[in-house]
């Protein structure tokens, strides 16, 4: 099947199987621009509710695999123009790594869920995959998709906001405020699991999302951070609250505070960034507006498809103005630009400035340190702690 003149791309995914919620997000975003067939998978380690996934999503019986490892050798036993091109990767998180150096060690791309791994020597294992592959990795660091987070993105860096001196970011959630993990809700129970969600619990789940956007937007790199990890809810074993300080390259200072265990709370991710000459607000729940108030003059609602947009704004959006941009077109956006890559034969992710930018290992790496700085942090006498510092050891002692 073609789109166009362009042959699609085809994927593959490993997880994603029924009862699941992040494959159908990714299948949704892979679908909407019509550049992606779903090839092959490996969609659950129950052998009933694999085939039952592979038949509701129309994929042949062949290519539904019982392993990864079943699937990446089957698939590279097939012709050239054939076999997946892509692995999206939709598991829990303690199969991110594995699963992504096996592809790429395989000769795959991959388009993998957050965080990249259950820790940063994983994240580092990840990171020399990709460098001796020469594969490309995406990560689904989906509120950097929305168009009104690249028009907040362009006005800081062209100077509108002046010298950035504060940037606070809140994701506040309500759904772990009761213990559901052990009553067997099966999303609430993996992601509090430290053997299968990692080091973190909210930190990883939607701390790094903040931290990811925190530093996209204002173009600044943490340099340390001071911080608090809480469980609230007695017998989990994960972080269900966090908060930290920042403090930023250039001097600017930073608040970052993720919360599952905000009752009544959405999904309620929001980013301000303050200059010399004035400020900027989004919110992912308004996710059409953006907000910009100055010192000398009236605030500005910017809004989506609306007059005045960047060029880069423009090229991610989808719809009339007045119509929403939503979740799935910002997933979306990250597939398209993910997948023009896969067909140019880019040996790197493309740089931010450029349209088809995606994030990829940098903000993988960049989000993994932020969690083990976390932790070291809440769990240590220092009062800041160095990411820098912190990543420069874990290379150190990563294998050669």
């Amino acid at each position: 099947m073609e789109t166009g003149t362009q042959a699609r791309i085809r994927y593959g995914m490993v997880g994603g199987g029924e009862g699941a919620f992040i494959g159908a997000v990714h299948r949704m975003a892979a679908a909407l621009d019509g550049e992606y067939d779903l090839v092959c998978g490996a969609f659950s380690s129950d052998a009933g509710r694999n085939q039952r996934s592979a038949a509701g999503l129309g994929i042949d019986p062949a290519r539904a695999y019982a392993t990864l490892d079943a699937l990446l050798a089957g698939e590279a036993a097939l012709p050239e123009d054939q076999r997946m091109q892509v692995l999206a990767i939709v598991t829990p998180n303690h199969l991110h790594a594995p699963a992504a150096i096996a592809a790429l060690d395989a000769g795959f791309h991959v388009m993998s869920e957050k965080p990249m791994a259950l820790d940063l020597a994983e994240a580092l294992a990840i990171e020399a995959a990709v460098a001796r592959s020469g594969r490309l990795y995406g990560l689904a660091f989906t509120y950097s998709g929305y168009p009104l987070v690249e028009e907040a993105r362009v006005r800081v860096a062209r100077g509108d906001l002046g010298a950035i001196r504060l940037v606070q970011v809140e994701y506040s959630q309500g759904w772990l405020s009761q213990p559901i993990d052990r009553d067997g809700q099966k999303q609430a129970e993996w992601r509090t699991d430290p053997a299968r969600a990692g080091l973190g619990g909210c930190l990883g789940d939607i701390g790094t999302h903040a931290f990811q956007l925190a530093e996209h937007v204002s173009g600044l790199a943490v340099e340390e951070l001071s911080a608090e990890l809480t469980t609230h809810v007695p017998g989990r074993r994960l972080d269900d609250d966090v908060a930290a300080l920042l403090r930023f390259q250039g001097g600017a200072r930073g608040v970052l505070k993720a919360s599952q265990i905000a009752a009544g709370d959405e999904n309620g991710l929001r980013l301000r960034v303050h200059g010399e000459k004035g400020g900027l607000d989004w919110s992912q729940m308004e996710p059409n507006t953006l907000t910009l108030r100055w010192l000398d003059r009236p605030a500005e609602i910017v809004r989506a498809a609306g007059p005045g947009l960047d060029p880069l704004t423009t090229a991610r959006l989808r719809t009339p103005a007045g119509h929403p941009e939503g979740y799935i077109e910002a997933f979306a956006n990250l597939y398209r630009s993910f997948g023009r890559a896969v067909r140019n034969g880019a040996p790197t992710p493309p740089q931010w400035g450029a349209a088809d930018w995606f994030p990829g290992i940098a903000d993988g790496l960049r989000t993994m340190t932020f969690v083990e700085a976390m932790i070291e942090n809440s769990g240590g006498a220092a009062k800041w702690t160095s990411l820098a510092r912190l990543l420069d050891e874990r290379r150190a002692s990563a294998p050669a």
